[in-house]
């Protein structure tokens, strides 16, 4: 084998974890706002992204059922609708429960657990217990060959598109916004920002909608690269803990790095070693450097 046949492997490897790391980062996203500004630890995170993963699903159906011209243009729809459907489910949450177990992390942490599990089990009685996939449209399948023997999936680029503009989207609602206004002051001093007017509860609530929006958002990407199925979404829920606590809680950079770093370590160490033994050297890195650096690569100084 050749230095360049090397070298277009490692390529192809590390654009996979790309791919990965755009699922890990949108997932992780999610995460790091919602605990960063509320402290939720929401075990349910995971069946958010599997409800985008299946609108994207039913939207394939949908377009195939009307006309198979339709397949060519239904996806970037579906990704609006796999947010706000994500989001709807978020927002119903926190106001049904969420609410009413603030500072209560313990039991929040028991409750969307039974939330993730009662999920799935809807997933299984609505829409079935196996896996499925949608059709994606032509202009999503195929790669690109920039050089010989080196092969980049179309679909891969377009999720890592979406990835950046999902990214670029939060970080620019959170620094211009007004509810990026509110969320900074609430997580900054949350009696200040009450006695100031800001309607915290409300904040809370439409962030942790926001996020599993994004959740939903990941959903959608992740149907590119694999194939849904009810316990899809709590297969990354451990990842994406991974993610926001390595890169530090409420730290949206951190967030960044830490996926990129995750994904690229797990996908390359999975062409020499299986993919158990690539996820335990995985985990075996994050530990010993959360050892050196317990708070994370880039802490978030807050005041309560």
């Amino acid at each position: 084998m050749s230095f360049n046949d090397l070298l277009n492997i490692g390529l192809m490897q590390g654009f996979a974890g790309l791919s990965l790391f755009a699922v890990l980062l949108l997932m992780g996203l999610g995460l790091a706002i919602i605990f960063g500004q509320m402290g939720v630890i929401n075990m349910a995170h995971g069946e958010f992204m599997t409800i985008g993963a299946y609108t994207i699903f039913l939207g394939s159906t949908l377009a195939e059922s009307i006309s198979p011209g339709v397949v060519a243009a239904y996806f970037p729809f579906a990704i609006v609708a796999a947010f706000l459907f994500a989001f709807a489910a978020g927002w119903l949450v926190e106001w049904a429960l969420i609410r009413h177990l603030y500072k209560r992390p313990l039991d929040t942490l028991l409750a969307t657990w039974g939330i993730s599990l009662a999920m799935q089990q809807c997933f299984r009685t609505f829409i079935g217990p196996k896996e499925v996939s949608p059709t994606l449209p032509d202009w999503l399948l195929g790669s690109w060959a920039p050089a010989e023997g080196l092969d980049i999936p179309i679909n891969g680029m377009f999720v890592l598109g979406l990835t950046a503009l999902v990214t670029g989207g939060v970080l620019i609602a959170l620094h211009k916004s007004r509810w990026g206004l509110r969320v900074r002051a609430t997580v900054s001093n949350r009696v200040m920002a009450n006695a100031t007017g800001i309607d915290t509860k409300k904040t809370d609530r439409l962030t942790f909608a926001i996020g599993c929006g994004i959740a939903g958002v990941a959903g959608a990407a992740f149907t590119t690269i694999g194939s849904t199925g009810p316990t899809s979404g709590s297969l990354y829920i451990v990842d994406a803990f991974l993610v926001v606590t390595f890169g530090g809680a409420a730290s949206l950079l951190g967030t960044v790095v830490s996926a990129f770093g995750i994904a690229q370590t797990q996908s390359i160490t999975e062409f020499f070693l299986s993919g158990s033994m690539a996820k335990m050297l995985t985990l075996s890195l994050i530990v010993l450097i959360l050892m050196v650096r317990p708070q994370g690569l880039f802490a978030s100084k807050v005041r309560r």
